[in-house]
């Protein structure tokens, strides 16, 4: 697991809140200690990346979870902010979003998403996905130091 062994900070920046339980179903219970936070909107996201107002005491992540169509600041907008600002852009973000479309993709990636991941509409493949994305980034990968 382990970053130094202490939970591994997740940030997932979601307005759905079917797809944020399924998210929080797919991580519990799992060999790796997750610490998931949760906003619902892209101006939330950015407020908890820079520990501004309500999020003063924000942990760092190190990973976020983006959904692509979020409102009053979509994903687009926020992961523009998060691989402009030096101490953001190193966090990798995921994509995680319904849309399919073709220049939605090609979008994240010039954005410099880490991936890039439509959801399932099933129950068991999107906790799947999840855990998934869990293994690989939390198994596999090594994370830069925050």
């Amino acid at each position: 697991m382990s970053i130094n062994s202490r939970p591994i900070e997740v940030l997932l920046v979601e307005d759905n809140p079917g797809d944020v339980h399924l998210t929080r179903i797919a991580l519990a219970d799992r060999e790796v200690n997750v610490n998931l936070s949760v906003v619902a909107d892209g101006v939330e996201a950015i407020n908890f990346l820079h520990c501004q107002g309500e999020y003063h005491h924000a942990v760092h992540p190190d990973l976020i979870l983006l959904d692509w169509n979020l409102p009053r600041k979509n994903g687009p907008e926020v992961l523009i902010e998060i691989k402009a600002d030096e101490r953001l852009q190193r966090i990798p973000v995921v994509v995680l979003t319904t849309s399919q479309a073709e220049e939605d993709i090609l979008r994240a990636y010039n954005l410099h998403a880490n991936c890039y991941i439509t959801k399932p509409v099933d129950f068991n493949q999107f906790v799947q996905i999840v855990q998934s994305i869990e293994d690989f980034w939390f198994s596999i990968v090594q994370l830069p130091p925050q």
